[in-house]
């Protein structure tokens, strides 16, 4: 970075400390993960030089040599990676490849079936004040209040109702595993397109670790970082008969230029994906996110589903006096990250919910294994039980940072 300290030491003095902040604390959001030195070098290429509308052999500008050649390099990994027939890595991002699978296969004001966001949905599955809500008729399914679960015969029963043209189901505060097949079931009945979005789960998938909705689902959009440890960006999969509907959706439909530095590095991140470490890593996410939440119910914590089949915990503070706005900041104090979050049927804001979100993706990255989730849980319970106490806070602190030292963190080097 020495080019970048000479020339903007502002923006440098920033940077690093971001870098100090992600080293000496622990990262909890579980949509966060480190990504590869690897895919931080390519990201960072001369790729970000080049403008490339269109698709590869398709383009509508010169010198496309290398661009075509890194794009079919990352479709195809992409497709061996997860069994997908047609794969598009054009996407920016999760909410616009959302958008571009209803756009490509829906019509405005069409009838489907998504989560609730306060029951794990995302905010593209259907919130009435996003783009989602207000284009398309969605009727929100929930979990079932005593138990934190999908019903899927409630939702079967819901589908019959009001015969949605697509059901989405993948979900963002939702632990257990999505019963994919019943899903594929519900939809086949009501003649529905099945959309599953796996941007939380994509690399417990790909690396076995939870089964893949991909050879039996109309289409399947994934984000490429969380679970998956590449860039930020998304993909779309889909059976063949949609990919003409799909690509259209993508460009010119919503977007115009891909990022090709951002393809190249999800192509890198295929490559890791299928590498067999992949898959110790994936299995890993899911055993210390269950070791997490066994530890946390120890200490009284009330977990929503029981505990976790992934790699998310979703926790309900109602019986610690402490709402999750003020749980969030307190350990951001001490270096533990995780966000705020609304449970099901949350009686407060969503802007000072009931709950937080935890999740185990990073952590397992830097090297934590069960008897970190152990230490985890005992600084969760500590700080959260005496949030005002300053010497408890400034013990924790240390420890956090002492451990943090024992795990570095992939592309790092201060």
């Amino acid at each position: 970075m020495a080019t970048l300290e000479q020339e903007d030491p502002q923006a440098y003095e920033i940077l690093n400390g971001e870098m100090r902040r992600q080293l000496e604390g622990i990262e909890l959001i579980p949509s966060e993960n480190y990504v590869s030195e690897a895919i931080l070098e390519i990201m960072g290429s001369i790729f970000t030089n080049k403008y490339s509308e269109g698709y590869p052999g398709k383009r509508y500008y010169g010198g496309q040599e290398f661009t075509d050649k890194i794009e079919n390099l990352a479709i195809e990994r992409a497709k061996e990676l997860f069994g997908a027939e047609h794969v598009n890595v054009q996407p920016y991002s999760g909410s616009p490849a959302n958008a571009a699978v209803y756009f490509g296969l829906l019509n405005y004001g069409d009838t489907v079936m998504g989560l609730k966001l306060d029951h794990g949905g995302h905010i593209t599955h259907g919130l009435p004040i996003s783009f989602s809500g207000k284009s398309y008729k969605f009727v929100q399914y929930e979990v079932e209040k005593e138990t934190g679960r999908l019903n899927y015969d409630k939702i079967r029963e819901l589908a019959r109702q009001c015969k949605p043209k697509m059901i989405v189901c993948g979900y963002t505060a939702y632990p257990p595993e999505v019963d994919w097949k019943a899903f594929r079931s519900i939809c086949d009945e009501v003649n529905a397109i099945a959309f599953a979005d796996i941007s939380h789960t994509a690399g417990m998938i790909a690396g076995g670790a939870l089964q893949n909705p991909v050879p039996y689902f109309d289409v399947v959009m994934t984000t490429t970082h969380k679970t998956l440890r590449g860039p930020r960006g998304a993909i779309i999969m889909c059976k063949e008969k949609y990919a003409k509907d799909i690509d259209r959706a993508v460009f010119p439909g919503l977007q115009g230029g891909p990022h090709e530095h951002q393809i190249a590095a999800k192509a890198v991140c295929f490559k890791e994906a299928l590498e067999p470490g992949f898959k110790e890593y994936a299995e890993q996410i899911i055993k210390n996110a269950k070791a997490l939440a066994e530890e946390l119910k120890k200490y009284g914590f009330t977990l929503i589903s029981g505990g976790t089949e992934t790699h998310l915990i979703l926790i309900d503070l109602t019986n610690k006096n402490i709402p999750g706005k003020e749980a969030q900041a307190v350990l951001d104090q001490v270096g533990i990250t995780l966000n705020k979050n609304t449970v099901p049927f949350d009686p407060r804001s969503p802007f000072d919910p009931s709950g937080i979100r935890l999740g185990t993706p990073a952590v397992t990255t830097r090297g934590f294994r069960e008897p970190e989730m152990k230490l985890i849980a005992k600084w969760l319970n500590e700080v959260l039980s005496a949030p005002k106490d300053e010497t408890v806070l400034k013990r924790v602190k240390e420890e956090v940072v002492a451990t943090c030292k024992k795990f570095p963190v992939p592309g790092i080097k201060i």
